[in-house]
């Protein structure tokens, strides 16, 4: 029997509306788990929101977290595969969301801690959100000044990622002005923000859900990856998995590209698919 290595997408796929894990979800993961199953997730999120969501899953390996920029293990609160976005690159980026007065956080990973930044002045109401959900958390510090000063790093080196929310228009104007830095990889995407706010965001090139979940493949000896999504972000790791597993409520251009379509993320879905897996499922 085949080696099988789990990967699931949190928000729209394993989560539920309200970004948590049902009852039904967790225990039947920690069947598989405790079944000897290797399952994991690859999200977007970083540790601060990560950490309360899958608190209750015995997670025996670690996650892909920042569009896999990162992996984690949540038992050591560890970092590691990380790829940053180069000094000159991270400059440029900066540059870049000023020409076109795009308000965007700045995210460094130094000694195990997040550190974020505010680039664009005084923060919005979704920015002021945003930032409320995680001050407490222990795994982020935010620099920003009372007085919309902007606060910058004072190294460029450690720089992961920048993540920003605003109206389409104005994230379409930073995601064509992105794309002109060379050693960056800039996206546009929609999310639980709603089809009207455009979240745009900026990492490595090597920073990709698709790496990430191949270090994984290695890390485990796995030989067979069955890949779990419902967004554009999720395509590339689906593409490298040995099976693409849609759900129901995914994007339209993610059902294209998915082997299989499951029931949606409101149905446990995904966790249900791995504990009635018996690892011989080829693709059609």
């Amino acid at each position: 029997m085949s080696k099988t290595l789990y990967v699931s997408d949190l928000d729209g796929t394993l989560m539920q509306p309200g970004a948590y894990l049902s009852e039904d979800t967790v225990r039947m993961l920690n069947r598989s788990i405790a079944d000897g199953k290797l399952f994991t997730i690859a999200t977007a999120r970083t540790p601060a929101t990560v950490a309360e969501i899958i608190r209750d899953v015995d997670m025996n390996l670690p996650g892909i977290v920042m569009t896999g920029a990162s992996i984690w293990d949540s038992r050591l609160n560890h970092y590691s595969d990380i790829k940053y976005i180069g000094e000159q690159a991270a400059r440029d980026l900066v540059e870049a969301y000023h020409d076109v007065n795009f308000p965007i956080f700045l995210f460094t990973l130094e000694d195990e801690l997040i550190n974020i930044y505010h680039i664009g002045g005084k923060l919005n109401e979704l920015e002021q959100q945003f930032m409320a959900e995680r001050i407490d958390s222990p795994f982020k510090c935010f620099h920003i000044s009372h007085d919309a000063r902007e606060i910058l790093p004072e190294r460029f080196d450690k720089v992961i990622l920048f993540y920003g929310m605003q109206p389409n228009p104005a994230a379409e104007k930073a995601l064509e002005r992105t794309l002109l830095v060379p050693n960056a990889r800039p996206q546009l995407y929609h999310d639980f923000y709603g089809p009207e706010i455009g979240i745009v965001d900026a990492f490595s090139p090597e920073a990709t859900k698709a790496n990430a979940v191949l270090s994984m493949k290695r890390r485990t000896g796995a030989d067979r990856v069955v890949a779990f999504g419902d967004n554009l972000n999720d395509i590339p790791m689906l593409q490298v998995a040995d099976i693409a597993v849609a759900v129901e409520n995914a994007l339209p251009e993610v059902k294209e590209i998915a082997d299989i379509v499951i029931g949606p993320n409101t149905e446990d879905s995904v966790a249900r698919f791995i504990a009635e897996d018996n690892g011989d499922l080829k693709c059609p």
